[in-house]
């Protein structure tokens, strides 16, 4: 006998089918997706568990295979028997329905490979937690190798077994018949099942109070999957071929005893003689040794003896095993009123529920997960329960790891978050939520905290209750950190400024603003400015509490290292606002004094940084006055032009009291001081472009070729050109008459670059300097001289630049007098044509000259300025270029040089100078000095 149950569970083992060609064929898979082998179990552990799905609503279940090709070895009418005693405990199991046995979701289905059928989701069977993996995958799963069972788990265990049992013998009037850890199966969420109805015995008159059950005689021959388990059995079955409900009590014993002892029965049984087995049983169970059942606790151990008596009238029935104290323990109570849920009203319900935070710190966390918490959240469909199962919820979701909580516990929660009716619940809810609000942001993933949690955050800034709004500013700050930004900045500030603005409670208000002054730290400092503090101006209210809550918001700012108010704010807006509110009626002498502190320490700071910033100015423009920004190469005499930055030395000299000369630049006796250059105020980015451009300008002017003096050979028969300056001041009448302020017309300037400066020649008495500034700021200046009027080539200029303009002076006022000792010939006037314009003029100077007059030799000395010294008549004329940059397209005296009577200069009187033109030039000069101030 022993042999052939070796040899059958050997056959067991070795039998490795692939799902697909076992199950293949079967009708179960039209309806079911088959998943992997996760357990087995059932009389022999013949049965294959695998989880799979229904096809149609996903929903997860527990596919039991039994693959005919383990009892192929058998003959046919043994195979008859097998199939049909496996056929009769399934069909059994599905009629039976009670939350203590396995339920059934799909019939046993057979096809010519295997029997099928589908339970509820399993874990395994008690057999495999046990330690027996007969027919299990390779490896054995680790969930089932490292599966210890917790006290209270057993303890349910037991409890629900036995509650099974008092439902079979006094509900259905029948004996399992068959009862052993193979046939108890863990569910998913750890309950415990009965399965195994193979053997199972119905009541021959079930209508009597006393049932009678009819049992077989034992039949070694059967085979080994046709006979109960033997070491389960009870020894009336054996020996007297008898047995009723006591029978399975004594079965609960054996069950009790291998579930303390890693899975080991009472008694081994000689399977190849049992009923010499069974009678040496009798005897030591009539005198059990005290070390046999030394590992069953306690508290039960009196009532496991008493199950395991001979006597079948001594052992307790099913009833009275659920009421043994050992079962009075508060994890077991819970699980079981869990259990029973259903039979219970909302009333008892909301009581449990309350007391629950108690006890669930006392059970294991697999309990909690696996079966509490299914539990609890299938009670989200009851709208009026939700705020009584909510927290329960919520304290299991903190233990849980974030895994854990996406994958059994935010499923549950994302319609809970939505919840709005009924409206009380709906309060509750809000307040639950906000208390565990750094829970659900820390573990829930950022998608579903953007559209769940966040909406719901927003819901209650703006709900109708006071009280709601009044706590969700209050919590708010606490979980500030986890939000992230965006959403704080376009959402959550917008809606806490409008319940600030709109809300017509004070607590509201000053709580909004305390709220707002606490989650400053979390924003930047310009939003803060742009949006936080201009906000703080449209409250209306003036209550002193709101009003302290604006100081606050303005301090923190101020004062906060990251944030911080400027000084251009402070001036313009914070501190007028401040000011105003400070001499509101309602604030009391300390509050005045708050704000007057904050007012003082803003002054203060933008006081301190606003001097700072003069002061490095100030030094800045100090050293900005000892630089050569432009250092280029300059004549040796050269006019000094008062820069901005003297001017403005200069008027800071004369209010503030400083000593020294104001208004005069130049030198007297004729010597010239170095060229000022110019100076900024300060190193704006405006000012720094131009002195780039007048550097890179300067440097293009250096890279250029200077220009070289064009020679006018005149004809031979030309004679001196007559002195113009003579004629200009014997005439000044006729100067008086040109068209100074006239309009002019331009012509471009067709040439390179023409130098602009002239050198300092004697100063005239009475007659200081005065200076032109070009365009580029560099000095051109012109000085009258006291031996008639006269100009001399110049060097090239510093500051030189393309002129974009030049004008045509009219000269025919100056042909109108003419010197006595002027030739009769007329002169040859085209070497000026060249000061004034590259290109050709449409009236010569040759045309403009006057007739000469007989008895007039004289050269003129205006032309023999221009000249190379020789008093000759055949000498070439050296025509010097005139330095016309940065001149205006009028022909006032700002714009032309040369009609600016002051600006001329004459160098010193040669020897051969004519001593009337002389007295005239004098008498000439007083007179322009009078006409030009």
């Amino acid at each position: 006998m022993e042999s052939m149950l070796n040899k059958l569970k050997s056959t067991v083992t070795k039998v490795t089918a692939d799902v697909t060609s076992a199950v293949m064929g079967n009708p179960v898979t039209r309806e079911f997706e088959v998943g992997r082998h996760i357990a087995s179990g059932g009389p022999g552990m013949s049965w294959r568990i695998y989880n799979g799905t229904k096809k149609s609503t996903k929903q997860e279940v527990a596919v039991f295979v039994f693959d005919k090709k383990i009892i192929d070895r058998y003959q046919k009418f043994e195979k008859d028997q097998i199939i049909d005693s496996l056929k009769k405990g399934v069909q059994q199991l599905t009629r039976l329905r009670h939350p203590r046995l396995l339920t059934v979701q799909h019939p046993l289905e057979e096809s010519r490979d295997c029997l099928a059928f589908c339970t509820e989701p399993v874990f395994a069977s008690l057999a495999n937690v046990l330690g027996q993996w007969d027919n299990l995958p390779s490896p054995v799963p680790t969930d089932i190798k490292e599966y210890k069972l917790y006290d209270v788990e057993t303890k349910y265990g037991l409890l629900q077994v036995s509650e099974g049992l008092s439902f079979l013998h006094s509900g259905v009037k029948m004996v399992h018949g068959n009862l052993c850890p193979e046939n108890i199966i863990l569910n998913k969420s750890g309950a415990w099942k009965i399965m195994g109805f193979d053997f199972s015995i119905s009541s021959s008159n079930p209508s009597d109070t006393e049932p009678k059950y009819v049992c077989k005689e034992w039949d070694p021959n059967l085979p080994p999957l046709c006979l109960p388990n033997p070491e389960y059995v009870a020894p009336e079955y054996i020996l007297s071929v008898s047995c009723d409900a006591a029978s399975d009590m004594y079965s609960l014993g054996v069950l009790i005893h291998a579930v303390f002892n890693e899975g080991k029965p009472v008694f081994q049984v000689n399977k190849q003689d049992i009923f010499k087995s069974f009678s040496r049983q009798l005897d030591q169970l009539s005198h059990l040794s005290p070390g046999l059942l030394s590992q069953i606790p306690e508290e039960v151990r009196e009532h496991v003896k008493m199950l395991l008596s001979v006597t079948s009238n001594v052992r307790p029935d099913a009833d009275q095993m659920t009421k043994i104290p050992f079962f009075d323990d508060v994890g077991a109570m819970t699980l079981q009123y869990f259990d029973s849920l259903f039979q219970r009203d909302n009333l008892q319900k909301s009581q449990f529920y309350k007391s629950l935070p108690k006890v669930l710190p006392k059970l294991p966390k697999r309990v909690i997960v696996y079966r509490i918490l299914p539990a609890l959240t299938s009670e989200f469909v009851n709208p009026d329960m939700v705020p009584f199962v909510l927290p329960n919820v919520l304290l299991i979701a903190e233990e849980c790891t974030k895994e854990e909580y996406i994958r059994l516990v935010l499923p549950d929660l994302t319609p809970v978050f939505k919840q709005q009716e009924p409206v009380q619940a709906s309060n509750m809810i809000l307040l639950i939520f906000l208390q565990k609000m750094d829970l659900l942001l820390t573990k829930t993933p950022p998608e579903d905290i953007k559209n769940s949690v966040l909406p719901m955050v927003y819901r209650a800034v703006e709900a109708p209750s006071i009280q709601i709004q009044e706590l969700c500013l209050n919590i708010i700050p606490t979980f500030a950190n986890l939000i992230e930004y965006p959403s704080m900045k376009n959402a959550l500030i917008p809606r806490i400024k409008s319940a600030c603005l709109q809300t017509s409670s004070l607590a509201v208000r000053v709580n909004s603003l305390v709220c707002l002054g606490k989650i400053l730290e979390y924003l930047d400092k310009w939003f803060v400015i742009d949006e936080i503090l201009p906000f703080l101006q449209q409250i209306p209210s003036r209550e002193p509490a709101v009003l302290m809550g604006v100081l606050g918001i303005y301090k923190c700012t101020f004062t906060h290292k990251k944030l911080g108010i400027p000084k251009e704010h402070l001036a313009a807006k914070s501190l007028p606002h401040l000011v105003s509110l400070s001499i509101d009626n309602n604030l009391n002498l300390n509050q005045f004094n708050s704000f007057m502190a904050v007012i003082k320490e803003m002054l203060n700071r933008m006081e301190a940084e606003h001097k700072t910033k003069l002061e490095q100015l100030h030094i800045m423009q100090e050293q900005q006055r000892s630089l050569n920004i432009n250092p280029m190469n300059q004549s040796e005499e050269t006019k000094n032009t008062p820069s901005p930055a003297t001017q403005v030395r200069d008027i800071d000299e004369i209010f503030g009291g400083g000593s020294g000369s104001a208004g005069v630049n130049g030198k007297e006796n004729g010597s010239s001081s170095t060229v000022s250059q110019p100076s900024r105020v300060s190193l704006t980015l405006e000012e720094k472009q131009r002195l780039a451009k007048e550097q890179e300008q300067a440097a293009k002017l250096r890279s250029q070729q200077p220009l070289a003096p064009q020679s006018v050979k005149p004809a031979a028969s030309t004679p001196q050109a007559k002195d113009l300056t003579s004629s200009l001041l014997n005439n000044m009448t006729s100067l008086n008459s040109l068209s100074l302020n006239s309009g002019t017309r331009t012509m471009p300037m067709q040439g390179s670059t023409i130098p602009s400066t002239f050198p300092a020649g004697p100063t005239m008495s009475g007659m200081g300097t005065m200076g032109i500034s070009n365009g580029f700021n560099s000095p051109m200046g012109f000085q009258t001289g006291s031996m008639g009027m006269g100009m001399r080539p110049a060097a090239p200029s510093l500051y030189g630049g393309m002129a974009t303009t030049t004008s045509t002076p009219n000269f025919g006022a100056l042909s109108q007098n003419q010197n006595q000792n002027q030739p009769s010939k007329p002169a040859d006037m085209s070497a000026l044509d060249s000061l004034f314009t590259s290109s050709k003029p449409k009236v010569s100077m040759n045309q403009m000259a006057p007739k000469p007059t007989p008895g007039a030799t004289a050269p003129s000395p205006w032309l023999s300025q221009f000249g190379p010294g020789q008093p000759s008549q055949n000498a070439p004329m050296q025509a010097t270029p005139m330095g016309m940059t940065g001149v205006q397209g009028g022909f006032g005296m700002q714009a032309n040089p040369f009609f600016n009577p002051q600006n001329f200069s004459q160098p010193v009187a040669s020897s051969t100078m004519n001593p009337g033109a002389m007295k005239q030039s004098a008498s000439v000069s007083n007179d322009l000095k009078d006409l030009f101030g």
